[in-house]
């Protein structure tokens, strides 16, 4: 069953940084078999009152790939590199089952 990160970058603190996270980001979310889905882009807000600034979905094969990517040494820096560059909110959601 799919798995997804969901991540709403609210500010950016700091561009440099967040410039540095971009560039080496994809390939260790590749490494756990993660893909983009959305990165920004234009978007729709059709009910409540939830505001995304940024949003990005990343989809991984399962909820233990993508928590082991989230934990992972090879992230860790990187999370509090995006961490540091900017104000988010996120999420790991499970998918539906395949039929």
């Amino acid at each position: 069953m799919a798995a997804y990160f969901v991540v709403d970058i609210v500010r950016i603190k700091d561009v440099g940084k967040m410039a540095d996270y971009r560039s080496r980001v994809v390939p260790v979310v590749e490494k756990f078999g993660g893909r983009y889905l959305a990165v920004g882009g234009p978007f729709e807000v059709v009910e409540g009152d939830w505001r995304p600034t940024f949003p990005v979905m990343v989809q991984f094969p399962s909820m233990e790939r993508a928590r082991a990517w989230y934990s992972s040494p090879e992230y860790r820096e990187l999370k509090e590199l995006r961490q540091a560059a900017s104000d988010t909110n996120g999420i790991l959601i499970e998918g539906l089952p395949e039929n």
